[in-house]
C-alpha cells in the first residue's frame, strides 16, 4: 500500500503535509469519527481527499456549497481521482446514471446537499454502496448555536445506521466550544473520537480597523499603498459593480462577482485573479470558496459582516503563502445602526412568516395535506412581484421556516447546460432532422466535445455558434429538435432556487416556529453582531487578541495590529523599531520619503533620522527616482 506521504505527491504534488492534516488524515484512517477545526486556508480537503485514496470504496461528502461542491469535483477530476456530485439542479436522467455509477465502484467521492438526505430514494440508492467515509463539511451548520444552521444537516446521523463501522469526519473553520460540542452530538460520535483544533492565531496577518467618513476614499488610498492581490467584501451585489468601476477610475485593476453571475462569467472572473491579470475582486461572501490563491496581501471588508465567524473564514484567503498580509475593516458612524436593523430584518414578524408560508403553497399550487418530499422550482422574484411581498423579509422568512423544518429554501443554483448522446454513431447518422442547422450543430458538438457518448457532458452553445458560424438560439433549437427525436438528450442551462417540502403543506393557522429556531437564534444574532459591533470600535485591545478570546483561545497581543502598533507608539518604542519599520516598507516595495511618513506610526523626525541612517549604511538604496528600496528580497 501506498503511504499518504505518496499519495500526497503523486497526486497533489505536495512534498509535505500543512500543520494538523497528518493527524486527522491517520485518526480517519484508524476509522475514529474526527472533529477538525482547521481556519480557512488550512487544507481542509486534503483530509479526507489522502486517505480515501488509500481505501477501497467511496466517500460520501455532505456539503451545503453547491459552487464548492463542482470546484472540489472539477479540481479532482484534474488530478485524474474519479469524482461526481448530486444536487437538486441535476435532472432524473442524470441523478440515475450518477448513482448507478457509484453503486458499482466506478467513483472515489460522491458530493451531496445536505437536503439529499431527506429523500427516501436516494438513501435507498445509498445503501447499496460501498461507503468507506462519510465527510462532513461546514459541519458548524449542524448546530443551532453556529451561525450557519441548516436543519438539513440533522438527516446526516440517519444514515450511519446502515454503515456502522465507517468513520464520520466533521470539518468546519470556526466553531465555538460550545458549536463543537453539539457537532459531535447531533453527528453521534462514537466513544474514542479524536478532535483536533488547529490554532486561530495567524501571525503573518495585520488586523487594521480604519474609521472614515468616505469609505471610498479610505479604500483608494489602501491600495495604493500596499501592494499585490486583493479582495474587498461587500454584502450587496449592486454593490460589488459599484465599488469595482470606482476602482476602475481610480486606475486600479478591479472586477465584480456574486452568486447571480453565469457560470462562465465566474470562471473567467476567478481565472483573471487567480493569474494575477486582475488585481482586485470586488465580491459577496460568494467569492473565495475553494479558490486556494496563495499571495492574497489584502482582504478589506467595506462592509462589516454579520458575525466574527465570517470576518474570520473572509480574513483567512489572505496571506497562505505566510507572508506579511493586510485585513483591514472599514467603519463609520452608521455601520452600527446597519448591523442592529440586520438582526431586525432577519426575524420577522411570526404573521408575516406564516403569510409567507402559505403564499407559497397557493404560488406553487400544493395543496394542503400535499408535497411531502416534493422538490418545485421557486421563482423567487416572481413571487414577491406576484403577492407584493418585501424581498428581504420575505426571503429570511423562507430562511426560518427552513430552520422550523416546513420547508428546504435551496437558493439560486445555476447548472450549465449539458448533452449526452443516446443512441450509438451508426444510429445517429441514419436520423434526418427537421432543423435545417441540426447537421451543423451535431458536427460542431462532436467535434468539440468528447465522451458525449458514455455521460453528460458540460457544453457551452455559444462557444458552438461562435466556433461553426450559426446563431445562439440555432445552436438551442437544434438542440431541443434532437432531443424529442431522441437522438440525445439536452439539458439547457437553468438557474432558479427551488423548495423542497419536508413535510406535507400545512394551514397557515397551525405554522408555530419553536423558540429555539425564533427567539434563541435571534438573541444569538444579536450576541454576534454586538461582537462586531465590539471589535470595530476598540482602539484599547489587540484586534488579534479579540478574535482568539471570541473563540475561547487564549493568546497575548500580536504586536503588529493597528491597536498594538498606536500602543507601541505612546508607550516608547526604540529606534530599531523606527528601522524596522521603514526597511520592511522598503522591502515590500520602493516608497517615497513621504510613504515613510504618512505609514509608520513613529514621530516624523525619528523617521527621518532612520532613513538617512539606513542609507549611510547601505541598507536603504536611494533610487534615481527619489524613492527608497531595501536590497533584500521579501522570503
Amino acid at each position: 500500500m501506498e503511504s499518504t506521504h505518496e499519495i500526497l505527491k503523486k497526486y497533489w504534488g505536495y512534498q509535505a503535509f500543512r500543520p494538523l492534516q497528518q493527524e486527522v488524515i491517520e485518526s480517519v484512517l484508524a476509522g475514529n469519527d474526527t472533529l477538525a477545526l482547521m481556519p480557512t486556508g488550512g487544507g481542509k480537503s486534503i483530509t479526507f481527499q489522502v486517505p480515501e485514496m488509500l481505501l477501497e470504496g467511496l466517500a460520501i461528502v455532505v456539503t451545503p456549497i453547491i459552487s464548492l461542491m463542482k470546484d472540489q469535483v472539477d479540481n479532482l477530476l484534474s488530478r485524474k481521482i474519479k469524482a461526481t456530485y448530486l444536487h437538486a439542479g441535476l435532472s432524473y436522467a442524470e441523478q440515475r446514471k450518477t448513482l448507478e455509477k457509484c453503486m458499482y465502484g466506478k467513483f472515489k467521492f460522491l458530493y451531496v446537499s445536505p437536503e439529499r438526505l431527506s429523500s427516501e430514494s436516494f438513501v435507498a440508492q445509498l445503501r447499496k454502496m460501498p461507503v468507506n467515509l462519510i465527510v462532513v463539511d461546514e459541519a458548524h451548520c449542524i448546530s443551532q448555536w453556529g451561525y450557519d444552521f441548516r436543519p438539513s444537516f440533522l438527516k446526516i446521523a440517519s444514515i450511519r445506521k446502515f454503515f456502522p463501522s465507517v468513520p464520520v469526519l466533521a470539518l468546519t473553520a470556526t466553531a465555538t466550544g460550545q458549536v463543537m460540542a453539539d457537532i459531535v452530538n447531533k453527528l453521534e460520535f462514537k466513544s474514542g473520537y479524536k478532535t483536533f483544533k488547529k490554532s486561530f492565531a495567524r501571525k503573518n496577518l495585520s488586523y487594521v480597523v480604519r474609521y472614515s467618513e468616505d469609505k471610498m476614499a479610505e479604500l483608494v488610498h489602501i491600495l495604493n499603498s500596499v501592494r499585490g492581490s486583493a479582495i474587498v467584501y461587500v454584502r450587496s451585489r449592486k454593490r460589488t459593480k459599484q465599488i469595482a468601476d470606482e476602482l476602475s477610475r481610480n486606475g486600479i485593476s478591479a472586477d465584480f462577482y456574486h452568486a447571480g453571475l453565469i457560470v462562465e462569467d465566474k470562471e473567467d472572473k476567478q481565472n483573471k485573479w487567480k493569474s494575477g491579470d486582475l488585481r482586485v475582486m470586488v465580491a459577496t461572501n460568494a467569492f473565495g470558496m475553494g479558490i486556494d490563491k496563495p499571495d492574497v496581501r489584502l482582504v478589506i471588508h467595506y462592509d462589516l459582516p454579520n458575525s466574527l465567524e465570517e470576518y474570520y473564514q473572509e480574513a483567512g484567503r489572505a496571506g497562505r503563502d505566510g507572508n506579511r498580509s493586510w485585513v483591514v475593516a472599514l467603519t463609520t458612524h452608521s455601520d452600527k445602526s446597519v448591523l442592529h436593523r440586520h438582526v431586525t430584518e432577519s426575524f420577522p414578524e411570526k404573521s408575516f412568516i406564516a403569510k409567507v408560508y402559505e403564499r407559497v403553497g397557493n404560488f406553487l399550487e400544493v395543496a394542503v395535506g400535499d408535497g411531502y418530499e416534493k422538490l418545485y422550482d421557486f421563482n423567487f422574484n416572481l413571487f414577491c412581484q406576484t403577492f407584493k411581498l418585501p424581498v428581504l423579509p420575505t426571503h429570511n422568512a423562507l430562511q426560518l421556516l427552513t430552520r422550523a423544518g416546513y420547508i428546504e429554501f435551496i437558493e439560486e443554483i445555476e447548472t450549465q447546460s449539458r448533452v449526452m448522446i443516446l443512441v450509438n454513431k451508426n444510429e445517429l447518422y441514419e436520423y434526418h432532422c427537421e432543423h435545417p442547422q441540426a447537421d451543423r450543430v451535431l458536427q460542431a458538438l462532436l467535434r468539440t466535445y468528447s465522451g458525449l457518448f458514455a455521460d453528460y457532458v458540460f457544453i457551452n452553445e455559444a462557444v458552438i455558434a461562435y466556433h461553426f458560424g450559426v446563431s445562439e438560439n440555432d445552436v438551442y433549437e437544434a438542440l431541443i429538435e434532437m432531443s424529442k427525436l431522441h437522438l440525445l438528450h439536452y439539458v439547457p442551462r437553468k438557474r432558479t432556487p427551488y423548495i423542497l417540502y419536508t413535510t406535507s403543506r400545512e394551514e397557515a393557522r397551525y405554522v408555530k416556529l419553536p423558540k429555539s429556531v425564533y427567539e434563541e437564534m435571534k438573541e444569538r444574532m444579536e450576541h454576534r453582531v454586538n461582537a462586531v459591533i465590539e471589535y470595530a470600535t476598540t482602539s484599547t485591545t489587540c484586534r488579534e487578541k479579540m478574535l482568539l478570546r471570541y473563540f475561547e483561545e487564549k493568546g497575548g497581543d500580536c504586536g503588529h495590529c493597528d491597536v498594538c502598533i498606536d500602543r507601541r507608539k505612546r508607550e516608547g518604542h526604540t529606534m530599531e523599531d523606527v528601522h524596522q519599520g521603514v526597511l520592511y516598507m522598503a522591502q515590500v516595495k520602493p516608497r517615497r520619503l513621504k510613504d515613510f511618513m504618512e505609514t509608520l506610526s513613529f514621530p516624523g523626525d525619528e523617521v527621518l533620522a532612520s532613513v538617512s541612517f539606513l542609507v549611510d549604511e547601505g541598507l536603504l538604496l536611494h533610487l534615481d527616482d527619489d524613492t527608497y528600496k531595501n536590497p533584500i528580497p521579501l522570503d
